[in-house]
């Protein structure tokens, strides 16, 4: 207790280092949040919320609340040690002032405040301040509570003592700026929701809270005492799991690793890798680390118990990860990030020590639970036999391509355009609609591939399962990238992919089985931006010479009512594609001039991984509990 007493003294004024000021951020505020959008405006949240973080880190806060307010700006409260007050002494001014009005102003560039930091670009408190019509900052610390308000990142008034207090810590209020945001300044509840729950995954024992005061009251609290293990219980919830989750962590040179890891009955990896809190997507060194030391040990650990003959080949990377589901987060005092995200850790000297504290660790635990050993090695031999068939199969595929145009699958109607950017492919549920479309198109730039049924649930399949299925065939033929580990996004003979169904519950199925397709096997498409889905109309409005359509009931609602009065308009119902004429079709739904399309983004892979799981997987008791709680929001039905 003493050694933290003395560690809180010695956080104090001289620790804060200032690098440069606060010009440019209200000028460019992309270059310092990423973007001006829903995504720039969540961004401020954790800008604040890393500032809690780092302090339980450091050992001195134990709950971090975060409340969307009211007035629609966020309040975030810790009990830290409270952010220094006292003079900085190369600025002359108090050092909350310098920390929430100099940008690169803080307690983790000296090394002395901090020594592990989370926080992806280190912008801070006075970025969120100088992007906010108002923010303020209040101080728990030595006794008292300190204050101070800022307009526009400009402080409002000098800091002052407005009260005495008996606690320690930092609560910060902001409203973000209308003029900046022009996009949107509402807060997604459970956007906030997905990040603080992992915040308290990765970060045993920190109790961290969300709450929304604006009408409809919700509050969520999260802690878990057993860290990344939990986790990994919870992406693991909707799947048939093969054993008790296995946690391992050590630490090597002010560098700690923990690792969590559990199979499943499933065919699909899911490796989520964290640098100080980071969710690393394009993953890095420690990732890296991870992946050898886990292909490895498995196999000297087959090799030594005769699982694997002498002759036979070792098990692969994909073969030994198939059905894994793993958590590798590590505390760096200095992450180097690099890639095109900048969320790819880049320091060598993770990949060694993450490699070695696993493999020992993971070496004692397979040779001491022999059971669940056997059945990793086991899964991992199946894999590998299903691997070589989807060898064969990719090979046929790849044969069939390289014929060029006669390989293409005998029902796709391809476009002249042989320029991909402006080249389309319209997947359309059925060959009734596929005639329709095919004749409605404009042939120049769209393709046709009709599909017939639905295509196999690839959630449940392994790769040469999923490639003997005709329908799947013909798609990767048509669109020219190749699939799973042979992806090749650069060969893509469309940059978009409408996907194009009717509006039933059929139609609802077949695009979902599209979609995890797409994501299991072909996610770049989903990254870049190259899947879209048609919206047709629901109804056809016919008075007199005038046609109008709606595409939901509110729509045909809003035009009935704008009709004169004591007229009944001819009203048709589409039930489906097939119901339209092809001139129809173009009109409605594929003509660029008319149409609306809804381009499928892909902000959070974890949360995606969840729910096609959960929708998908075999799992039905987490599948009825989705249904239910989200039946009310279903507007059209029909069965």
């Amino acid at each position: 207790m003493n050694d933290k007493k003395e560690m809180s003294q010695s956080y104090n004024a001289s620790e804060i280092q200032v690098l440069e000021g606060l010009e440019a951020v209200r000028k460019r505020p992309g270059m310092y949040i990423g973007t001006t959008g829903e995504k720039g405006l969540h961004h401020l949240v954790w800008e604040i919320v890393d500032n809690s973080i780092d302090e339980a880190l450091a050992g001195f806060c134990d709950h971090i609340q975060v409340i969307i307010e009211k007035d629609g700006g966020i309040t975030v409260i810790d009990d830290g040690r409270g952010i220094p007050v006292d003079i900085q002494p190369k600025v002359g001014r108090p050092a909350v002032e310098v920390i929430m009005t100099v940008l690169h102003a803080g307690g983790k560039f000296g090394g002395g405040g901090y020594k592990v930091s989370g926080g992806l670009h280190g912008v801070g408190a006075s970025v969120v301040n100088a992007l906010s019509t108002t923010m303020w900052v209040k101080v728990h610390r030595n006794g008292h509570i300190y204050y101070q308000e800022y307009h526009r990142g400009k402080p409002v008034e000098d800091l002052r003592i407005i009260g005495e207090t008996n606690r320690t810590g930092t609560t910060t209020h902001f409203i973000p700026d209308p003029e900046i945001f022009k996009e949107t300044t509402r807060f997604d509840y459970n956007t906030l929701l997905t990040r603080v729950r992992e915040l308290a995954f990765l970060n045993k024992n920190i109790r961290i809270s969300i709450e929304d005061r604006r009408g409809e009251e919700r509050k969520d609290t999260f802690h878990y005492e057993g860290g990344i293990r939990s986790y990994v219980e919870f992406l693991n919830r909707s799947r048939e799991v093969l054993h008790e989750p296995i946690d391992l962590e050590g630490e090597k040179d002010g560098i700690k690793v923990e690792i969590a890891m559990q199979y499943n009955s499933g065919f699909s990896s899911q490796i989520y890798s964290f640098a100080n809190n980071i969710h690393t997507h394009e993953g890095g060194t420690h990732e890296y680390g991870f992946k050898v030391a886990l292909t490895r040990v498995i196999n000297d650990y087959a090799r030594k118990n005769q699982m694997i003959k002498s002759s036979d080949p070792n098990l692969s990377g994909d073969d030994v990860r198939e059905g894994l589901t793993a958590i590798v987060s590590i505390k760096h005092p200095d992450p180097q990030f690099e890639g095109q995200t900048k969320t790819k850790l880049g320091n060598p000297e993770v990949r060694t020590i993450t490699d070695s504290l696993f493999s020992e660790a993971f070496s004692r635990f397979l040779y001491e639970n022999p059971d669940v050993a056997r059945m990793i090695v086991e899964k991992g031999m199946v894999a590998s036999r299903a691997r070589t068939a989807a060898k064969k199969a990719r090979e046929l595929t790849r044969r069939k391509s390289s014929l060029e145009s006669s390989s293409l699958p005998g029902k796709l109607a391809d476009c002249s355009s042989k320029d991909a950017s402006i080249s389309e492919l319209y997947i359309v549920e059925g060959d009734s609609a596929g005639g329709s479309a095919k004749q409605g198109r404009d042939r120049i730039f769209q393709a046709i591939l009709p599909l017939r049924g639905k295509i196999i649930n690839v959630e449940k399949a392994r790769l040469d399962k999923i490639l003997s299925n005709a329908e799947i065939r013909a798609m990767i033929t048509a669109l020219g990238t190749g699939v799973g580990e042979d992806f090749d996004l650069s060969k893509a003979r469309y940059h978009k992919i409408i996907i194009m169904t009717d509006a039933d519950v059929d139609g609802a199925h077949i695009r979902t089985l599209l979609l995890t397709f797409f994501y299991r096997f072909m996610r770049p498409l989903l990254e870049n931006g190259y899947v879209y889905i048609a919206q047709p109309p629901l109804y056809r409005v016919q008075h007199g010479k005038s046609t109008q359509y709606a595409y939901n009931d509110r729509e045909l609602e809003r035009m009935l009512k704008e009709l004169p009065e004591n007229v009944k308009p001819a009203l048709q119902r589409y039930k489906g594609l097939g119901e339209m004429n092809p001139e129809q079709l173009w009109e409605t739904t594929m003509d660029p001039e008319n149409r609306l399309v809804l381009k499928v983004n892909l902000e959070d892979a974890i949360e995606a991984d969840q729910i096609f799981e959960m929708l998908m997987g075999d799992k039905v008791e987490p599948r009825r509990d989705f249904i239910q709680e989200n039946a009310h929001f279903v507007q059209n039905l029909d069965v």
